[in-house]
């Protein structure tokens, strides 16, 4: 059984207080906006850089999950390989305060090592939920993670608002809007932000112990490869959660294209200002938040399986009828829905995975989960960027994000079952 406390469950539960602000302000609202409109040199190219860039960064991602998730697992290495992600993490959001227009390489440079360094420290904190929690609690604890996630980025984001992007009044600690230095500096306040609410984590959830090797580097490589092989292995004789990930593959590129193109979305067809994104950032983390928080209490009375397959109906929907509507309020409607189901969906796919995991091999399954998450993540931004600069037009681009939940919708309803109570599904 694992150790399980209220002290490590919410200190592993901040982690996701902290890193949510990166998914807020630079990926979802502030810096990929920055980035499109002043960055760039016009809209729709900033559009497609932004997109290759997100697909290469994810390519990186999915590649090194597996190995390091075996390394982590093998030499007992899961603390400090979330240490070190999390410090990269928070150097590179920080000097995302210096590109300026036209620096575009180092824009999406640093951009780029943000987000692996960042979705890298997030697969070592999800392997923590298997030591923290039990199977039957698992869909509780990590809904209720990412209803505390959403709170972290809202927070944020109403500090940015109130601090650093208000139309109505001067930046706090006499910055200029000359240049977008108010703009820019919301970085700065997101590496703080990650920074900070990192450390209980790190300080009072401890790690199991596992063999510790003095190998040198190229064995310690050979060794997490070997390993990595036979988890593989392991994965396909679990049917349920092979097919998951499968389904995950897709599913989750329509996620990554939401927020890697929500708020230009926004921006360029409904002409949404820095202040209307943060109020739309702001309105979509309370609803995430709050479905989140209510899909927590439910989901381990009706089975991870079961709200996997509602948050998807719930996400396809709005963003079906988001490529024909044509005004802010018919926008902001399909805007709460998706934000109700968005957190639903994260939580119950980390819970499902986390349920069928065996403990010994948490951060190489989880490995497994980030690479399902990012190994086709490119494609999404990727036909997204493609189909804007083909068609010149973004409700082109939205079309993929359906497209690709429905796919692995179906598959995820045809491949899997209901997790059996004893493997921590609902009881009956």
């Amino acid at each position: 059984m694992p150790e399980s406390s209220p002290k490590r469950i919410w200190s592993w539960a901040c982690f996701d207080f902290a890193n949510s602000a990166f998914g807020t302000l630079v990926l979802t609202f502030v810096f990929n906006t920055y980035f499109t409109t002043v960055i760039a040199p016009d809209k729709n190219v900033g559009t497609t850089l932004w997109g290759n860039t997100v697909a290469i960064a994810s390519v990186v991602i999915a590649l090194l999950s597996p190995m390091l998730g075996a390394a982590a697992d093998a030499f007992g290495w899961k603390k400090r390989f979330l240490a070190v992600s999390t410090i990269l993490a928070c150097v590179a959001i920080g000097a995302l305060y210096f590109p300026m227009k036209g620096d575009v390489m180092l824009g999406l440079a640093l951009f780029a090592v943000a987000l692996i360094a960042t979705e890298l420290s997030i697969v070592f904190n999800n392997a923590f939920l298997p030591e923290i929690a039990p199977k039957e609690k698992h869909g509780k604890v990590s809904g209720q993670a990412f209803a505390l996630g959403y709170a972290g980025g809202l927070i944020c984001l109403f500090i940015a608002l109130a601090g650093f992007l208000s139309e109505s009044s001067d930046p706090w600690f006499g910055l200029s809007k000359e240049g977008q230095q108010n703009v820019r500096a919301t970085n700065v306040l997101v590496a703080i932000w990650f920074a900070v609410f990192s450390i209980p984590i790190l300080l009072w959830v401890k790690e199991k112990k596992a063999p510790q090797h003095s190998e040198g580097f190229f064995k310690v490589a050979r060794l997490s490869f070997s390993r990595l092989v036979d988890t593989f292995h392991h994965i396909r004789q679990y049917r349920q959660l092979f097919w998951m990930l499968v389904a995950r593959l897709f599913y989750n590129d329509g996620l990554v294209a939401i927020f890697s193109f929500g708020g230009i979305y926004a921006t360029i067809v409904f002409g949404f200002t820095f202040q209307d994104l943060m109020i739309f950032g702001i309105a979509l983390n309370v609803c995430s938040g709050l479905g989140s928080l209510v899909f927590s209490f439910v989901e381990d009375k009706i089975g991870s399986r079961a709200t996997i397959v509602i948050s998807l109906i719930g996400l396809v929907l709005p963003t079906t009828a988001a490529l024909f509507i044509s005004t802010k309020t018919e926008f902001w409607v399909c805007a709460v829905v998706i934000g109700l189901f968005l957190g639903p969906n994260q939580s119950a796919s980390r819970a499902y995975l986390s349920r069928l995991t065996p403990e010994d091999k948490a951060n190489e399954f989880f490995g497994f989960f980030a690479f399902s998450g990012k190994a086709t993540a490119f494609l999404g931004p990727l036909l997204y960027g493609q189909l804007v600069g083909i068609f010149e037009s973004q409700r082109a681009g939205m079309a993929v994000i359906p497209a690709l939940m429905i796919i692995g919708m179906l598959i995820f309803l045809a491949k899997t079952r209901k997790i059996p109570a004893e493997q921590g599904g609902p009881k009956g």
